[in-house]
């Protein structure tokens, strides 16, 4: 299990104990906005990691829980990099290099957790494309700079979503529509998001998606080796030498 905001932490880092006895295995520091660890890619003062959130870090080190970065500011997520002491995370983004939006991550930040032992997950997200609507090509695009900056032992998927087909796109989109004004009102959407965006890469559906991603990556040259630790390699060793095992 896992949280997307450090918010439920108040001011008490010995929380990291009781959540990680009840089996939580990854802790994202902050959500977009920003909270008492740290600030989020939608706040502006991209002040950085606070010293609670320092706290935390070390805390969740210590019980070998996942410190994920996905959603956090530049500075939140490099100051994390460089007080952790055990690898850590961006499990879902994009390369703000390919595409400039703030979910997107600096190459500073990409390159900083691969050195630091860490992974960097690529989403199936509407931010991978500055029209909303992301392709498959995108995917591949944003993977390959990713790989560029972190070189291939450190990138891979995170989806940021499920894998299913979805049969009623027009039913679905009325659904999205209120997702997205109740994100708005409760101050907790990103850039980027808009009721005519799709969390969820387009052409990359349903139950050929990956076989798919696999033969646009063979395309691009990738070895099979290198497509193997794209697809699952790669995240599988981060988690052990986190989590032990």
């Amino acid at each position: 299990y896992g949280f997307q905001n450090g918010a439920m932490m108040g001011k008490d880092a010995s929380r990291v104990d009781i959540f990680a006895d009840l089996g939580v295995r990854v802790f994202q520091l902050t959500y977009n906005p920003a909270n008492q660890l740290g600030d989020g890619s939608m706040a502006p003062e991209n002040r950085g990691l606070t010293s609670f959130g320092r706290e935390v870090v070390a805390r969740a080190n210590a019980r070998r829980v996942m410190v994920d970065l996905s959603h956090s500011g530049e500075k939140t997520c490099l100051d994390a990099a460089r007080t952790s002491t055990a690898p850590i995370s961006i499990n879902h983004t994009g390369c703000r290099a390919v595409t400039d939006l703030p979910r997107n991550k600096t190459d500073a930040e990409l390159r900083l957790v691969a050195e630091r032992g860490g992974f960097v997950g690529i989403y199936f997200m509407p931010f991978l494309n500055v029209s909303g609507h992301a392709r498959a090509e995108d995917v591949v695009a944003h993977i390959d700079h990713a790989v560029n900056i972190c070189g291939e032992d450190h990138v891979g998927i995170g989806t940021d979503g499920d894998v299913s087909q979805i049969d009623d796109l027009k039913a679905y989109e009325a659904v999205l529509a209120e997702e997205i004004a109740r994100r708005r009102a409760a101050g907790i959407s990103a850039a980027g998001e808009r009721p005519d965006t799709y969390p969820f890469v387009v052409d990359l559906r349903g139950p050929d998606q990956f076989r798919k991603l696999v033969r646009l990556l063979e395309a691009r040259g990738y070895s099979a080796r290198r497509i193997e630790k794209i697809l699952g390699a790669n995240f599988l060793r981060f988690a052990q030498d986190v989590w032990g095992g």
